[in-house]
């Protein structure tokens, strides 16, 4: 009974997963139609600048907070209020914090309000507590119901908006606006299937500094990640301006969608991988390499045809507005082998229990990431910014694990997967 209840937490996320990919990916390539390379990189850039700052309002408490209510089940409803006061804590000094940084961009009043609109979002994401308890009940499919809703009357929202040509501050409101829509749907659905009332609605010192104490390595993580996902858009709308950001983000809309092949490989493959070891290190590791070479050819394989069609499936999907996007796609799209490479192997650092090192190697790619768009971006272009993302790719996943005594059997493995011969051999 227990597997069968944890298959199918796991099959309603993964059901979840599969469809805002595939949604996502309509509605995101019909606004950027719409919009074009101009608007689509003011709407990416302020996305991605609100992004950097926002991250902080998480507090790193979302794993904490779901093993706490694991753990003390009798405490679930000052657990929960306590980490809800603390996200809401926790947005309004992102804001603040946003608030200083514009002051060091060269933006305007204009782009400054779609940014602040969009951040404003992270107010109402502090109602994702409501998913935290639901995950320590094994109970998913009511985060799911909410997020699909949420999802759904985005979607439709934002079509109608391109059917009846609103302008792009509509799209800014309606990332506030999801984020409402998905905040009272947590609320309805905890309040109908919990015993938690508003009275209960309060804030333990005690509990906020235990959470916090555990939590602070996972913030400095999160903003370290944040960083390394979003900086690229930034800084290529500080040196080149907003339409080589939309030219950009329409590339790597396409070169992510990809990512959901080694998230659902992982899920399903790795607890085999971790019973391994309980039989045979010789085993686990045989199994390991196997799902490494799995990895690097199904990444070569998309890699190649995409380098081929880039330009075919840029005009065909974005139009010939977008018309540096299909070079920039043709290089960035060589980085997921790495990227396929890098999810595999947090896993593995995972099961070892080196988080730590997953902080350190994505330190090491932020600072990489930064110095190489620096010397690119402005040598190169926004294809610049597609190299760097490769190189800090490849050194992040790959050369990275050479550099640390715990990781360097990894460096070894991975190799191997260059070698196609090893690949049919397994």
């Amino acid at each position: 009974m227990g597997f069968i209840k944890y298959f199918k937490n796991t099959s309603w996320l993964f059901a979840e997963k599969i469809l805002r990919i595939i949604v996502g990916i309509f509605v995101g390539i019909w606004v950027a139609r719409y919009l074009g390379p101009e608007q689509f990189g003011l709407f990416s850039y302020a996305q991605s600048f609100a992004g950097l700052f926002t991250v902080f309002a998480t507090l790193g408490l979302d794993g904490i907070v779901v093993r706490e209510l694991v753990k003390d089940k009798n405490r679930q409803n000052e657990l929960i209020s306590t980490a809800f006061w603390l996200k809401v804590i926790g947005a309004f000094v992102a804001l603040v914090i946003l608030v200083i940084a514009v002051n060091f961009t060269l933006n305007d009043n204009y782009t400054n309000l779609l940014v602040f609109i969009i951040a404003s979002a992270t107010i109402f994401q502090s109602f994702n507590v409501v998913d935290m308890y639901f995950q320590a009940k094994v109970l998913s499919k009511y985060v799911v119901y909410a997020n699909v809703f949420s999802l759904l009357i985005s979607s439709i929202i934002k079509i109608v908006f391109i059917l009846n040509e609103a302008p792009l501050i509509a799209f800014a409101w309606v990332v506030l606006f999801d984020s409402f829509v998905l905040a009272v749907g947590f609320i309805v659905l905890f309040l109908k299937n919990s015993t938690f009332q508003i009275k209960n609605l309060t804030f333990n010192r005690s509990i906020a500094v235990r959470l916090l104490q555990h939590s602070w390595p996972l913030i400095l993580g999160g903003i370290v990640i944040s960083i390394y996902t979003r900086i690229d858009q930034v800084m290529i709308k500080e040196m080149l301006g907003n339409e080589s950001v939309g030219q950009y983000a329409a590339a790597v809309q396409l070169s992510n969608a990809w990512y959901f092949i080694p998230v659902a490989i992982s899920m399903s493959v790795f607890p085999a991988i971790i019973n391994a070891k309980k039989i045979s290190e010789i085993l686990y590791y045989e199994r390991l390499q196997k799902l490494y070479n799995l990895m690097v050819w199904v990444a070569i394989v998309i890699a190649l045809f995409t380098t081929f069609l880039s330009d075919w499936a840029v005009n065909l999907l974005y139009g010939g507005q977008y018309n540096q996007a299909g070079s920039i796609l043709a290089i960035h799209i060589w980085s997921i082998i790495f990227g396929f490479l890098g999810i595999t192997s947090e896993k593995w650092l995972l099961s070892e229990n080196l988080q730590l090192i997953s902080f350190y190697r994505t330190f090491f790619g932020v600072v990489i990431n930064i110095i190489l768009n620096f010397i690119l971006i402005p040598k190169y272009g926004v294809q610049g910014a597609a190299f760097a993302t490769l190189i800090t790719q490849m050194s992040v996943s790959y050369i990275f694990d050479i550099f640390n005594n715990k990781t360097k059997k990894m460096f070894f493995m991975k190799t191997k997967t260059m070698f196609i011969w090893r690949f049919f051999k397994y």
